[in-house]
């Protein structure tokens, strides 16, 4: 039996694929990618439409910055290095001209009364050494007195020009009258030579060595004056503050820009900030040693310097004080007294002239501690010749003692204080030179050396930020 025929099983034709437009194709689309974009070679405005003003304000700032810098800079370096050449070559000659005259005056002074002491009456006007050694200190003060008219500067004009005058015009006065007392010792009358004696000593003390005096003073307060301005603070100061300033704006700029444009080294800035380093610290080395060299000058040389010439002022002083006591046969009680008080303050002692020099000397220890002794000497002298009995004492011995130039006299006593004191002076004086020498020497170059820092900082400052400025165009 025949079943039915079984059905047909039919299957859905396959279906062609569309045919696909040409205008429709494309290329395949990328996978996204979440890395940054690459940055290009200039910077992208998108966000930094603020930086060229910033670039272009610190370049305005930098140069001003820098300008200041340099003219501060120049005048600092300016008046430190005249201010201390000034000290070598004018304030300390003329202070120390200014002393000499005063020395050699109180010098020629107390040589001229021992002098008429020294020789008998009727004899010869002077004796050839006293009367070398006399015309000597009278050469000296004239020639300090020209050397201090000629070339004076920093003081009252008005005040200095008087007392110059005042000592033009009183020694031909005082020498007059040494020679009117020389002439009538060597005629015999004694007692009126030494009229003319008192005569010269009042002129000395009370019109040339008050004079010199006030004039060694403004020289000696022109020397201070000039070394504190060769050494002072304020424009130093003030100098490194605004290179500090400057500093500074120097390298947040380079921690900006590198922040900006992922570049860690700025020439031009870099060069800007090493010419602004190597300058400041070449003026605080400089400044460094002007200032030690000249405290140490002034410390060690000049001060003590002044020290021993004010103790051999007292000790011409005191010894005219004693001549004249002599001259006079008067044993004044004044005479005692005012020698007593010139070897007070000429010491040894704890306060005294001597002291005071000791302690700020190193290089004159020698000499202070001689003249430490020679004084104590002198003292001893001094004492025996007013402690002579005038009614058991003869002339004679009062002679001898005061002007004789045996051992235990005053006359060797006092020589010998006085050279000890003029060595000490010498040797202080050397260091002073010494060190004033070098501390003028300190600022030499460095005033070119600013000005062309502050020209590089400029050059610097402008090519560093030009440059990236120049990405913006």
């Amino acid at each position: 039996m025949t079943g039915p025929a079984p059905a047909a099983s039919y299957a859905a034709p396959p279906t062609a694929p569309a045919p696909v437009s040409p205008r429709l194709s494309a290329a395949p689309v990328p996978p996204v990618s979440h890395a940054p974009p690459r940055r290009r070679g200039r910077l992208s405005l998108t966000g930094d439409r603020g930086t060229p003003t910033v670039l272009q304000t610190l370049l305005v700032g930098l140069i001003i910055g820098s300008l200041v810098w340099g003219v501060v800079a120049a005048l600092t370096v300016g008046q430190h290095s005249s201010a201390a050449k000034e000290v070598a070559s004018t304030s300390e000659p003329l202070s120390l001209a200014a002393q000499r005259m005063y020395l050699s005056l109180s010098d020629a002074d107390v040589k001229a009364a021992t002098s008429f002491l020294a020789h008998p009456p009727g004899g010869t006007p002077m004796p050839l050494a006293d009367r070398q050694a006399y015309d000597a200190d009278i050469a000296n003060a004239a020639a300090e007195l020209a050397t201090l008219r000629s070339a004076s500067t920093g003081v009252d004009s008005a005040k200095f020009d008087k007392d110059l005058a005042a000592i033009s015009a009183g020694l031909p006065i005082y020498t007059g009258y040494v020679q009117r007392a020389q002439t009538y010792s060597s005629l015999g009358f004694l007692l009126t030579g030494g009229s003319f004696i008192e005569n010269a000593s009042e002129e000395m003390h009370l019109v040339l060595l008050p004079a010199a005096s006030d004039i060694y003073s403004q020289e000696n307060a022109a020397l201070t004056s000039a070394s504190a301005q060769a050494t002072g603070l304020p424009l130093i100061v003030v100098c490194l503050l605004v290179a500090i300033a400057v500093g500074y704006v120097l390298l947040r700029s380079q921690r900006w820009l590198t922040r900006r444009t992922h570049r860690r080294i700025n020439p031009g800035l870099l060069l800007a900030t090493a010419a602004l380093a190597i300058s400041t610290i070449w003026m605080v080395i400089a400044f460094a040693s002007a200032r030690s060299n000249f405290g140490e000058g002034l410390g060690h040389g000049s001060t003590p310097a002044e020290s021993l010439a004010q103790a051999s002022i007292a000790a011409q002083s005191g010894r005219r004080f004693e001549v004249l006591n002599l001259i006079s046969r008067s044993g004044a009680s004044s005479f005692q007294a005012a020698i007593t008080d010139a070897q007070k303050r000429i010491g040894p002692g704890s306060g005294s002239l001597l002291d005071a020099a000791a302690s700020a000397s190193p290089s004159g220890a020698g000499a202070d501690a001689a003249a430490a002794r020679d004084a104590k000497s002198w003292e001893s002298a001094s004492v025996k010749v007013f402690s002579l009995n005038p009614a058991t004492s003869t002339y004679a011995d009062l002679t001898g003692l005061v002007i004789g130039t045996g051992s235990g006299s005053s006359q060797a006593a006092f020589e010998k204080l006085e050279t000890d004191l003029r060595s000490g002076i010498a040797a202080d004086q050397v260091v002073f030179r010494a060190n004033a020498a070098s501390g003028s020497t300190a600022f030499d170059g460095l005033e070119v050396a600013a000005i062309i820092a502050m020209l590089a900082m400029i050059g610097g400052s402008a090519w560093g930020l030009s440059r990236r400025l120049a990405e913006y165009r």
